[in-house]
């Protein structure tokens, strides 16, 4: 009696398993945002509230779509003070990070001070950067940074420390110094969690440019709110963070990209682990 050997089904290839995972990591959001909007549509339909109360999306895309011009021209003035501030607040998360990092004493110093700053209410300090510094960019990229700088630079300092000590050590006995320990130890280390921390702050930053604008701008989303909000168009105020949303996503998203051409290693580590 022969017998054949048996044949097993091949497995999946690990390609065809991340596509199918990103797949759903946007048809998922998707959908429930879709049956939320539905929701929303048949609720106001059935109650029947005042537009002015709550409009149905239908009429929030319709009102937005009548001003599309307008308000593209107030989200290019977000965007402006949002890359602007983000900037500003690299530079000094980079900054302070690499300083703490090199002098313990510093660490010692700044520490408490930073984080002194993030007790301060962003409510009480915009309207203070308005009548220091006006109504133009300077004062808007300020409260920016002020909201954004403190996760990266923890995220910085966090990545640092956590650098491996038996790479450290192999390069002091071959007789490297601080800086090249730095540079291809403790940087690369650090980088992982500075991405993360670069997730959280550029979602704060838009939220920071829009409450920056509602207090005192003459463009920017936040001031275009505010316009809408006091002539109790709640559909444009609606379309205005819908605009917002979108916007925030796509900086968000545009993090992945830059990770993966900054440390692809990572990300190839990363899927290892999720497969």
């Amino acid at each position: 009696m022969s017998t054949s050997p048996t044949k097993t089904a091949p497995r999946p290839s690990r390609t065809r398993i991340l596509r199918g995972d990103t797949a759903s990591n946007i048809i998922v959001p998707v959908v429930f945002l879709a049956i939320g909007l539905v929701i929303w549509e048949i609720a106001v339909r059935a109650s029947g509230v005042r537009p002015q109360v709550m409009p149905a999306p239908s009429r929030v895309v319709e009102a937005g779509w009548s001003q599309r011009e307008v308000i593209g021209q107030h989200a290019l003035a977000t965007i402006q003070v949002t890359l602007a501030g983000f900037t500003l607040s690299l530079i000094l998360a980079w900054l302070i990070a690499i300083a703490i990092d090199f002098s313990p004493a510093l660490r010692r110093g700044l520490i408490p001070i930073l984080v002194a700053s993030q007790t301060i209410p962003v409510v009480a300090i915009a309207p203070l950067m308005i009548i220091w510094f006006g109504f133009g960019l300077v004062p808007k990229m300020l409260v920016v940074a002020l909201v954004t700088f403190f996760p990266m630079t923890v995220g910085l300092v966090e990545g640092f420390s956590r650098a491996d000590a038996e790479s450290s050590n192999l390069l002091r006995s071959m007789g490297a110094g601080r800086i090249k320990e730095f540079l291809y130890v403790r940087l690369p280390s650090a980088m992982p969690q500075f991405f993360t921390s670069l997730r959280i702050g550029i979602t704060y930053a838009m939220t920071g440019a829009i409450f920056a604008e509602y207090v005192g701008a003459r463009r920017g989303l936040g001031i275009y709110m505010s316009v809408q909000k006091n002539a109790f168009r709640t559909d444009l105020v609606l379309a205005a963070v819908a605009v917002t949303a979108f916007i925030s996503i796509l900086l968000y998203m545009s993090t992945y990209l830059l990770e993966r051409a900054t440390i692809p290693w990572h990300i190839k580590e990363r899927r290892a682990r999720n497969v």
